[in-house]
Parts: structure tokens; C-alpha cells; sequence
């Protein structure tokens, strides 16, 4: 959890903001109503984070929810659009070559140098994760600000600002089940047929089906997240037997839909999210967000400012993404089995019985509660993989985009064809 250091100490005293970016509220304020048009998945749209804005800086956020595809459609073609766009890392091979996506000035960005390592450094408490895919390292920063090449190495100009991450893995129905589970390989094991599922989201389900591919010693990729044509065929293959062998409930693409498919009964293994793993508990159904040996699936978000941003709304940008790292944010989104961007802040908002459970992996020592008030986990509990550092230290790979990708998602939508 260490912290990363930029060595312009200097720099970053001179620069907008402050350490809590909401007393630049006033200035704020005092110039009038503000807008930010604010485009990207519903993961980091809420409501409450809107009305927490809207009150400490005076600035509305107007949420356009979309698509994966359609963050990356609307940063390619219509950069006029929005004013944030909350992005993945792994679209950002899409998105930067076409230059509309600006290089942030890291000078100001108040806590830059307390983003944690896992995106600066890709360590953990100082031990290197895995790097397979589009890790965050590798195309956090641009050689200057509006470079259409990632930087081999740390600039002063940022892709994106790093916002939500999460290291992911499969859900099980352990009631269902009854026996422990502790591979990837589960997923196509014929115990099973008829009651898994894998997501329908190619970039994300390739990643998912080349650890079952490795986890079944079936072959050992260089990359998963880059795989060649011959590994991409051969992960294929695999995916398309195990389906005509009727291996597969469903494939899902939306959050609510992984969450019916386990709380009904219809799937007991699938890939799955943290927090619908979390939701199918509320309902009164046992689901476990299952650590397994081979490790973890891990995913980032950020965010990023069009090139055609300028003058009070570029301004009020920067306020906002400095608001969003100071510390309220983090803890509403740590809440829901989400992690924060700068730890120190978030940990700042959260009660020490809250930290101990989400970031410790320390039983609950009262019921844990949703921002919204609804209990998540009952005192007790302890959270499935345990601690920040035992969970983000097993990542073995990110979401990513392939070099190959054209290719990779038309096997894709052949597989589900078929």
C-alpha cells in the first residue's frame, strides 16, 4: 500500500487543489452552476456520490450510463460528447491512438503521489503481481500531453486517473456444491454440466476461459491478455466442446443477470462480480466469491478528459477528480467490495471496524452495512479472499485488449453461435 513518489514536491504545492479537494468548493460555488457531463458504466454512477458532489463543490454530474463498448465508441468518435469519461484501462489501447483523449497534468492532481502502487509500480505491500494484459502500469502515462503512444516509463501526463479496481474470480453456490472448490478448472468440470456459466463480454470471458484453458493443463500462454491467432483458436475449441457438451446455462452480460442465474439456482459455479456475489448473500441465498489457487482476474477503472475540455469546465474537471480521491468517494465505493484509488484517504472516511473488514480481511465486528444502509454481511463475517493485500497480491492477469482482438472476437461470437 505504499505510496508512489514523484519527486516534485515543489511542483505539487504550487498546484491547484488542496488535500480534501471539497474546500475548493467556494471558488466553485461563487462562479455558478456547473455541469460535467459524465459518461461510462453505472460501476461509479451513483446517486449519492452525485449528491455529495453537487453539495461540497456545486458541481452537477449529469451520469450517461453505456456500454463497455460504447465508453470506448464515444471517446473515439464523439470527444464533444462528455466531459469525464470513466474508462477501463484496457480500452485505453483503443482510445489513445486516436488523440482525443488528453495527457493529465499530474501537478494537479493533489494526491497523485499516494495512488497506490498496484498502478504505478504493479506491487502489492512491495511484491510484484502479474502483469498479463493491459495491466495499469503499462499505459498509465503519455510522453507528453497530447500523445497518441503510451510512455515506456512515469511522466508527469496521466491516461487516467485511477478511480475503482478489483481483483475478480468465480462465484459458487456452496450450498449446491458441498465440496471445496479451488480451481479455475472447476468451471468445465462435467459435475457441473448445465449449472455453469461464463460472461458474454468477449474481452473480459477470453480472459476468464485462458485461466480454465491453464488451469486444466491444457496449455501454458506467454500472455493471456495477447494471445497469438493459435492460442486464441485452441481457447476457442476448448470453450466450444465444453458448450456442445452442454457444460453452459448461460452466458451472461449484465450484472443482474449473473446475480438471478445464482440466486435462482439455475447456475452454481460462474464467473462472476464482487458485488453481485455480494448481493445474491443479501437476498438469503449462500454465494461465495470463491479465491482460487491459480489466482485472480483483475479490472481498473479511471478517469479521463476529452482534448476539447478548456477554460471553468476544465477547471471544475480537475476539482471534481481531486474530490474523488480525497477520501469520500473511496469509502462509499470501498463499502461495496470495491477498492479506492488512494487508500489513506478512503480508510480517513470509514469507521475501523468497516476498514478491518474490507481491507484487512478481519471478521466483522458488527454488521457490515452498504452505503445505503442495508446489511451486507452480518457481524462475524469475513470477506471471501481476505485481506486488500492477500487478494490484489494474487492477480495473475487484467482485462485487456489483444493485438489480435479483431480476430479474438469474431472466434468469440462464433463460440456463442455455435
Amino acid at each position: 500500500m505504499e505510496s508512489k513518489r514523484f519527486g516534485r514536491r515543489d511542483a505539487l504545492k504550487a498546484a491547484a487543489g488542496t488535500a480534501l479537494a471539497g474546500l475548493a468548493a467556494p471558488a466553485v460555488h461563487a462562479q455558478g452552476p456547473m455541469v460535467l457531463r459524465y459518461v461510462g458504466t453505472a460501476v461509479n454512477q451513483h446517486q449519492g456520490i452525485k449528491e455529495k458532489v453537487r453539495e461540497d463543490l456545486g458541481i452537477t454530474l449529469e451520469y450517461m450510463p453505456v456500454t463497455s463498448d460504447d465508453v470506448v465508441r464515444r471517446a473515439v468518435t464523439q470527444p464533444n460528447s462528455f466531459d469525464i469519461l470513466d474508462a477501463e484501462y484496457w480500452m485505453l489501447k483503443k482510445i489513445v491512438p486516436s488523440g482525443n483523449l488528453v495527457g493529465m497534468d499530474a501537478r494537479r492532481i493533489t494526491l497523485v503521489e499516494q495512488i497506490t502502487t498496484v498502478f504505478t509500480k504493479g506491487e502489492v505491500a512491495g511484491k510484484t503481481i502479474g502483469g498479463q494484459g493491459t495491466a495499469p502500469w503499462k499505459v498509465m502515462y503519455l510522453p507528453g500531453r497530447e500523445a497518441r503512444t503510451f510512455a515506456p516509463s512515469q511522466t508527469d501526463h496521466l491516461t487516467l486517473i485511477p478511480t475503482t479496481y478489483n481483483a475478480d474470480t468465480l462465484g459458487i453456490r456452496p450450498d449446491k456444491i458441498g465440496r471445496p472448490i479451488s480451481s479455475w478448472a472447476e468451471l468445465l468440470n462435467p459435475e457441473f454440466k448445465g449449472r455453469a456459466s461464463i460472461l458474454n463480454i468477449p474481452s473480459i470471458g477470453i480472459m476468464d476461459a485462458a485461466m480454465v484453458v491453464e488451469a486444466t493443463g491444457q496449455h501454458k500462454y506467454a500472455d493471456k491478455g495477447n494471445m497469438t491467432r493459435a492460442e486464441i483458436d485452441l481457447t476457442m475449441k476448448v470453450l466450444t466442446e465444453a458448450k456442445r457438451a452442454g457444460q453452459f446455462r448461460a452466458f451472461w452480460k449484465d450484472f443482474n443477470e449473473s446475480v438471478n442465474l445464482m440466486a435462482s439456482g439455475e447456475t452454481v459455479i460462474q464467473s462472476m462480480w464482487s458485488p453481485a456475489v455480494t448481493k445474491v448473500r443479501s437476498m438469503g441465498v449462500p454465494c461465495v466469491y470463491q479465491p482460487l489457487k491459480e489466482g485472480y482476474r483483475a479490472w481498473a477503472a479511471g478517469f479521463g478528459l476529452p482534448k476539447t475540455l478548456n477554460g471553468r469546465k476544465l477547471d471544475a474537471a480537475y476539482d471534481f477528480i481531486n474530490w474523488f480521491l480525497s477520501g469520500w468517494a473511496g469509502a462509499f465505493l470501498n463499502r461495496q467490495g470495491y477498492y479506492a484509488a488512494v487508500l489513506s484517504t478512503a480508510k480517513a472516511n470509514m469507521q475501523p471496524y468497516e476498514w478491518d473488514f474490507w481491507m484487512e480481511g478481519k471478521p466483522a465486528a458488527q454488521d457490515i452495512k452498504a452505503p445505503d444502509g442495508t446489511v451486507m454481511e452480518k457481524a462475524g463475517s469475513v470477506r471471501d479472499g481476505g485481506s486488500f493485500e492477500a487478494r490484489m497480491g494474487a492477480v495473475a492477469c487484467w482485462n485487456a485488449v489483444m493485438d489480435e482482438n479483431d480476430y479474438m472476437v469474431r472466434k468469440w461470437n462464433e463460440f456463442i453461435a455455435a
